[in-house]
């Protein structure tokens, strides 16, 4: 079986096409910096000749683009891994929001779509992203069945003592306004990696997944029973364009002291703020260079990054009762070592400490990155998420 996995991010596309249940990968990539100036065009096909690469950079306008460009190169003469779309037999997308409408994997129906269309409120920068993905497929994958695996899912195991609200409780139960969580295909599979590498199934764990988008999650035993974002994928952590955590009277004063419409406060704190706002830029790369410089905003907007990580680990090893290993992921948790040093610094009463060679090396794959005496575990996981996508469509349909 050929599984063709979306994971439509809000500013990029990972994408890779695995033949399952032998879990081999036939060709994997990234569109990246979709709707700036420059964006990135990744591939790589495995080949029986060999390993194929190809990169191009131009201008995506939107993840339509992105994802006709991918087909493209799929098909295409020289580096494409089949000869003809219907050679995929499932297309296996990432859905950022299900709500409480859909806790497990979910073969794609009219029915869904109209219930994942429904969710784009809770989720304006990436459930539109994702639909957009299925109905993009749809129409080039045309006898693949269609699966969405959601973000939300492995957040189910939550307690309502995590995930209720503190407000009316009618709005949770004609509504369902909870905390959901998200980035959860991305916890689940780290946490189990993790679990493997201390090779303890009693563990607490805290994963924490820095890209564009950012969240962590606390870890018992395999479960989450935690995680910092919440109704919407905006709260928690400070973002690449997402404020993260922000005073509700924020919110008020823009409204009724500076004119704000409740439409424009949403995409400021959704499109212009968190790094984009404290610095002008989104992209960690682009920051790092500009910290590099030693320019003040950079400098600044790193430690504030920082910081609101360090308060969300004191919060969650209280909540696990101990800690047993943090693990970073993700674009930026897996290869910005200045974001892993100024997180773990100062964190000696919670028992980390870091190597700074360790951080530093370019190693792939799961690395340990504490000193020898660190009684906490200081991981570095890539994660799998399309990985963790493919089994769960295999799992699903077989």
């Amino acid at each position: 079986m050929n599984v063709f996995v979306i994971n439509s991010g809000s500013s990029s596309i990972k994408y890779q096409l695995i033949a399952m249940p032998e879990a081999k990968v036939i060709c994997s990539g990234l569109v990246d910096r979709i709707g700036l100036e420059e964006s990135e065009i990744k591939y790589t096909a495995f080949l029986e000749s060999g390993v194929v690469k190809k990169n191009e950079s131009k201008p995506i306008p939107d993840h339509a683009a992105g994802l006709k460009a991918v087909a493209k190169l799929l098909t295409d003469p020289e580096v494409g891994v089949i000869s003809d779309p219907d050679q995929v037999h499932v297309v296996g997308h990432r859905v950022v929001h299900g709500g409480e409408k859909f806790s497990q994997t979910q073969l794609i129906t009219e029915e869904a779509k109209t219930k994942i269309k429904e969710l784009f409120p809770l989720a304006p920068l990436h459930n539109p992203a994702n639909f957009l993905g299925i109905e993009v497929a749809e129409k080039i994958f045309t006898k693949a069945k269609q699966i969405a695996v959601f973000d939300t899912a492995f957040h189910q195991t939550m307690p309502p003592v995590a995930f209720r609200v503190p407000i009316p409780n009618e709005y949770y139960e004609k509504h369902g306004i909870r905390a959901y969580g998200f980035h959860g295909t991305s916890h689940k599979y780290v946490s189990e990696k993790a679990i493997e590498f201390l090779g303890k199934k009693d563990s607490k764990i805290i994963t924490i997944h820095l890209g564009n988008g950012c969240s962590m999650a606390a870890v018992k035993d395999g479960k989450c029973i935690d995680t910092s974002m919440g109704l919407g994928p905006m709260n928690g952590l400070i973002m690449g364009t997402r404020a993260g955590d922000v005073d509700q009277s924020v919110i008020f004063y823009l409204v009724n002291q500076l004119g704000y419409s409740l439409d424009e406060v949403n995409k400021v704190l959704n499109k212009k703020s968190g790094m984009l706002g404290l610095t002008g830029f989104s992209d960690m790369r682009d920051i790092k260079q500009h910290y590099d410089k030693g320019e003040k905003n950079a400098v600044l907007a790193y430690d504030i990054y920082a910081y609101h990580i360090k308060k969300f680990i004191g919060s969650f090893a209280a909540v696990l009762n101990g800690l047993d290993a943090i693990v970073f992921t993700a674009g930026v948790g897996e290869n910005d070592a200045l974001s892993r040093k100024l997180v773990c610094q100062e964190m000696d009463f919670f028992g980390i400490s870091l190597d700074s060679a360790k951080n530093e090396s370019k190693n792939s794959g799961i690395r340990e990155i504490n000193t020898f005496d660190s009684k906490v575990k200081v991981l570095v996981i890539p994660t799998n998420e399309e990985l963790e996508i493919a089994r769960q469509c295999f799992e699903l349909l077989g």
